[in-house]
């Protein structure tokens, strides 16, 4: 059993349903903008381009120290000469009613590639000790042990849920667990058949409404879980949907991936007022010129002003021209920043990209450890916010770069302040050693102590602060 199998699958299914962008895609942003970050006492940086991680790094040892500018490592979990994959694509963060805290995410990035390890299901992490994260719990439900990128918690509501998924799709079997009492032991709430199809999903800030969605096939679907014991349908909409995220006011979605939209905006208010048999109504769509795969959007304010937080994935060929991805394509997966002030009409204003994203740069990145892996290289995965409300800095999980973290305060000059790429371990039956970081993970935050949360496929979960006034 190698690591290869699980990316090659995701690769493969990835091909059947990625869209590359409309024939009219909206101009974008200089993608070079982003500068390169300053980094202070005690980090230990990059060598040479920005997020690159060489052979040579990985032969003079450099690679297996790690790089960091501006951010130390407080604590970790991982699994003990693991196998299979130990971190997968969502970290949440919740505090219960009694002030514990805890942290959740998926062992795996792709189900059954961890069973040898013991560590299939959702991981539940006593974070008493940030420095010493411990296992209290496992939820190893049908959902829980294969959700793909599903997995999603209500602040507000104390509700954690997923739907079965994986590359392609699974039955929709959607779980729904509460966390307010001890968020230590997840207590569940209900297991049942009221998704359509899963691979990724949103959920409305108060908890009432998870969306289940496949970018694979038109069967975004809405789900009440204003009884939590008690999931029904809502409503069954015709639209491929990679992620989506909810306002504030539960009357938005952003969704991701439908078609050749990078971004389709939906008026959901009739699901959120819970009108019978409610409609649901397109507001705008946008795409870009270098959109590779888009993966999820989250709005935000800064200063009063709506923008939206968007990350593509992998990479492609040109745009318009091919579907098929490519793992030295023109156009590789990267944030940006979306101005929706005038919400019909959505624009792109900037973007969060390395070095290493940029076409000029790919050849001489070619040979890199990793950098030839189409389900990985050097490309965006996830990328997050520390509040929705005037958030300071975007951490990203850029896989072979690491932990990527932006300072957003001006969002049409957005510029990295700091990383953390960890360090690269001896893996068992890895037939890609020695590559570097598969971080592909949504990170969450602990900002009171300037904390980011987040996993590494190849070596678990992460919790790195971030130093230097930085942040």
């Amino acid at each position: 059993m190698t690591r290869a199998y699980p990316l090659a699958l995701i690769t493969l299914a990835t091909l059947l349903f990625v869209g590359c962008g409309s024939d009219k895609p909206a101009p974008g942003p200089n993608p070079t903008d982003n500068s390169t970050a300053h980094c202070g006492p005690n980090s230990r940086p990059e060598t040479g381009m920005q997020g690159r991680v060489s052979q040579e790094d990985h032969d003079n040892g450099l690679a297996r120290e790690g790089f960091t500018c501006n951010t130390e490592l407080v604590g970790s979990y991982t699994v003990p000469n693991a196998i299979g994959s130990v971190g997968g694509f969502k970290v949440e963060r919740y505090i219960d009613n009694a002030g514990r805290e805890c942290a959740y995410y998926d062992s795996t990035l792709l189900f059954p590639t961890s069973v040898l390890d013991m560590n299939v299901g959702i991981n539940v992490l006593d974070m008493s000790d940030p420095e010493h994260p411990m296992l209290a719990n496992r939820l190893i439900t049908p959902a829980m042990l294969s959700p793909h990128e599903s997995m999603v918690v209500s602040q507000q509501a104390g509700i954690l849920a997923a739907v079965m998924g994986n590359v392609l799709f699974y039955p929709g079997l959607v779980d729904v667990y509460d966390l307010s009492e001890d968020c230590r032991n997840p207590v569940l709430r209900a297991s049942a058949p009221v998704g359509r199809l899963g691979h990724e999903s949103g959920i409305s800030p108060d908890g009432k409404t998870f969306f289940t969605s496949s970018p694979a096939s038109p069967t975004l679907t809405a789900i009440d879980l204003s009884n939590p014991e008690f999931p029904t349908a809502l409503w069954y909409g015709n639209y491929r949907s990679h992620g989506l995220s909810i306002s504030a006011d539960g009357n938005r979605a952003y969704v991701t991936g439908d078609g050749d939209n990078g971004l389709l905006i939906l008026d959901i208010s009739e699901i959120q007022a819970r009108q019978a048999n409610p409609e649901v109504r397109e507001v705008a769509s946008l795409s870009w010129e270098n959109q590779s795969v888009p993966q999820n959007a989250i709005p935000f304010t800064r200063d009063g002003k709506p923008y939206v937080l968007e990350i593509d994935e992998f990479s492609t060929s040109e745009a318009g021209k091919s579907s098929a991805l490519t793992s030295h394509g023109a156009f590789v997966g990267a944030g940006r920043i979306i101005d929706i002030s005038n919400e019909s009409e959505p624009n792109v204003i900037s973007e969060l990209r390395l070095a290493v994203h940029n076409p000029e740069n790919r050849d001489a990145i070619a040979n890199d450890p990793g950098a030839n892996n189409i389900a990985g290289g050097y490309a965006g995965h996830y990328c997050d916010l520390p509040t929705r409300v005037n958030p300071d800095i975007v951490a990203c999980s850029m896989i072979l770069s690491g932990l990527r973290i932006f300072d957003i305060r001006d969002p049409h000059k957005p510029r990295e302040v700091a990383y953390f790429n960890a360090p690269v371990t001896d893996r068992p039956l890895d037939v890609q050693a020695p590559s570097s970081n598969m971080a592909m993970s949504k990170p969450a935050f602990a900002p009171e102590r300037k904390e980011i949360w987040y996993t590494d496929g190849y070596s678990g979960f992460y919790v790195v602060r971030v130093t230097n006034g930085a942040w």
